[in-house]
């Protein structure tokens, strides 16, 4: 019953995927070595596979809305994580680290939750080569009907470069960090893929009207302006460390050629 009412978020050897067959085979063992009872399952010194991942179907980019269209505008992932119990001991000592020591401080390695009998490790369900052990897509854009609640269109969005050992350009539908922004004239832009672009698209089709490669990670939400009738759009390109995209301090502005 749990089974069936949780269906779209159930996750089966099957659904494992891989670039080369032994990856996907080193997938599937992996999988099968995890407890995984469904959506709810809690976390164990086994490991355990978390799926809708820790990242969320939505995450803190959060979605667009065009309020005289009544259209939302979102981007949507699927991301399998592995959360592990870690027992107190060497690694995950019983007391916060005093002034001046080292504690971990970060995204990655062991959150030491200090308190309770176990600290935890979170990661994303990764192959071998470092592609999701999911199958794809594991990102979109859609928009949604705010007055019927109807999915009007649905793209994947993003490609494995950056992420691959080599750099396809094929359309996998990749995760993010970051979310969308719309516009009057019926556009919406976007970065938040780890392939560091900056996309633009028709809001009405879902079509990819433009994008242009950013110098970092562009994990972020796009922002517009207009000066003296002319817009630009705006994206920080920092990169996310723990997301694995390329680091950076740069501030990324467009803008259509001035008008003569």
């Amino acid at each position: 019953m749990q089974r069936n009412a949780h269906r779209f978020a159930y996750l089966t050897g099957a659904d494992m995927w891989g670039a080369t067959m032994y990856d996907q085979l080193a997938c599937r063992i992996m999988f099968h070595r995890l407890r995984y009872e469904g959506p709810f399952t809690p976390p164990s010194e086994q490991g355990t596979l978390v799926f809708l991942g820790n990242l969320g179907m939505f995450e803190w980019g959060g979605i667009a809305v065009d309020p005289q269209r009544q259209i939302a505008i979102a981007n949507p992932f699927a991301l399998p994580f592995v959360s592990r119990l870690i027992p107190r001991g060497p690694r995950n000592p019983v007391e916060p680290p005093q002034a001046g020591q080292s504690g971990t401080g970060a995204e990655t390695g062991i959150q030491p939750q200090h308190g309770t009998p176990f600290g935890v490790t979170l990661n994303p369900f990764m192959s071998p080569v470092g592609l999701p052990c999911k199958q794809p897509a594991w990102g979109d854009v859609a928009a949604l009907d705010l007055k019927t609640n109807e999915v009007i269109w649905k793209k994947r969005i993003g490609t494995v470069r950056g992420s691959a050992p080599l750099p396809l350009p094929f359309r996998m539908g990749m995760p993010m960090l970051g979310g969308p922004m719309t516009t009057a004239g019926h556009v919406f832009f976007i970065g938040a893929t780890a392939d560091n672009y900056i996309r633009a698209f028709s809001t009405d089709t879902g079509k990819e009207l433009w994008r242009a490669r950013l110098p970092a990670g562009g994990q972020a939400t796009p922002m517009t302006y207009e000066i003296n009738g002319r817009q630009f759009v705006v994206i920080a390109a920092g990169g996310h460390g723990s997301f694995g995209t390329k680091l950076g301090d740069y501030v990324m502005a467009y803008a259509l050629p001035a008008s003569q």
